[in-house]
């Protein structure tokens, strides 16, 4: 007993000086994959008849193989130096306009959008707007970090910085309108917290709410014209950019007039979450009770906040929202804690994106917002999206690292100074 002690001691003690950085980042990924592992197992059962003639345990496997690979992503990205990311982000960027392109025209095509590409030889799809989220963020905290003298001009500051914002959002948005306009928002509060003059960021919000209210004024024509009845989704035959329009409006009208009694498939992945919530009550069915996820249309991705709230009630999805404050307090310090510019935007810039993605997901699933194609980040079942979260975590978590390094730095050259002025002091008695 002694030896397996000792063992488990060596162990967690080489873990922590392995995992460095912000050690409640690294509590909250490992609380957030145990999560997942839980609810995707659970929601994947008709998933997995489907595909696998009941096998659902493929599902787990397949989401544990994700969370290793995603663990090692945080780990290689926590040790690399947070400035040769800086080296990284224009070329990543630049890299991710071509590829937004490409996927805009020649993507993989699903439900009216084209948000994939695929990968040759390993004939794996990934979504390339997770690549450039991930970039935009990188290259604006980089601008941030070089233009504060400047910041405040609209030509010199506000253009540089606002123009990046503008090319993704709008390369994105065919296909997929909610990426975009959290992209855009996001992007708005970090350029705010960059010091960015409050008139200029209001221009910027104006001209992104006016394909808004165009869609709201048209949902509610729609709705007029139509008897107070909401339309179902046509699939448009022909190709172009904007495909998916008719399904923008009519996932707002659903949203703005929708009842009960509609039956279009907006309305009932919303309905079916709605009574899923309702099944879980204050403490929840118990893992693996879901009864709605046989209904539920992807209970493992999009809908699996409701089929967590269904299974360990609302105590349970209040801690899972938690969790993510709690993730985005911790970075928060780290931004007040980083001497660098880049450091401190980078940090900050990543946990907003993922702390709100996390927050629109969780406000589809409860119907504060309109039906979506936005995951929980960190618990939807594997894929790019996991990746690329895993990935800005690491990010995240190297410049938590260098920050700790540079305090530690400080203290032992405090501690030497003080011992040195305490031997001057003896020798001079003496």
């Amino acid at each position: 007993m002694n030896e397996l002690a000792t063992i488990s001691v060596n162990t967690l003690g080489g873990l922590k000086k392995r995992t460095r950085g912000d050690k409640v980042i690294w509590a909250m990924v490992v609380l957030l994959a145990i999560v997942s592992l839980l609810a995707v197992y659970s929601s994947t059962g008709l998933l997995a008849y489907k595909m696998y003639k009941g096998n659902s345990e493929v599902y787990l496997f397949r989401q544990f193989a994700f969370i290793v690979v995603g663990v090692l992503l945080i780990y290689f990205a926590h040790e690399v130096n947070y400035i040769l990311y800086a080296r990284a982000a224009k070329f990543l960027f630049y890299l991710s306009i071509p590829l937004l392109l490409y996927t805009l025209f020649f993507g993989v095509r699903l439900n009216e959008g084209s948000r994939w590409i695929r990968l040759p030889i390993i004939n794996l799809t990934f979504q390339t707007s997770d690549l450039a989220k991930l970039a935009l963020f990188m290259y604006l905290s980089l601008l941030l970090s070089r233009r504060q003298d400047v910041i405040k001009d609209f030509r010199a500051g506000f253009l540089p910085a606002i123009i990046p914002v503008a090319i993704v959002c709008l390369l994105i948005a065919p296909a997929n309108l909610s990426t975009a306009l959290l992209i855009g928002a996001t992007s708005l509060v970090l350029l705010f917290i960059g010091r960015v003059r409050a008139q200029h960021l209001m221009l910027a919000l104006g001209v992104a709410l006016v394909p808004v209210l165009l869609l709201m004024g048209a949902a509610a024509l729609r709705h007029q014209i139509s008897g107070a009845q909401p339309e179902k989704p046509r699939i448009e035959s022909g190709s172009g950019l904007f495909v998916r329009m008719n399904t923008w409006i009519n996932r707002v009208e659903t949203f703005m007039y929708g009842g009960r009694e509609a039956l279009d498939e907006d309305n009932y992945q919303v309905n079916q979450a709605k009574i899923a919530i309702a099944n879980g009550g204050l403490i929840g069915l118990g893992p693996g009770n879901s009864r709605q996820r046989n209904f539920l249309p992807h209970p493992y991705s999009d809908f699996i906040y409701a089929i967590i709230i269904e299974e360990y009630g609302l105590a349970g999805g209040a801690c899972i929202m938690f969790i993510y404050l709690i993730f985005l307090f911790r970075s928060i310090r780290i931004f007040r804690r980083c001497p660098f510019a880049f450091g401190a935007f980078l940090a900050l810039g990543l946990s907003f994106t993922l702390v709100v993605q996390a927050l629109a997901n969780m406000a589809v699933n409860v119907n504060l917002f309109p039906v979506t194609g936005v995951t929980l980040p960190l618990v939807s079942m594997g894929g790019s999206s996991f990746l690329f979260s895993c990935l800005a975590i690491g990010i995240i978590l190297s410049v938590a690292r260098n920050v700790e390094q540079l305090e530690g730095e400080k203290k032992a050259l405090a501690l030497t100074e003080e011992s040195e002025r305490r031997a001057e002091a003896g020798e001079s008695q003496h």
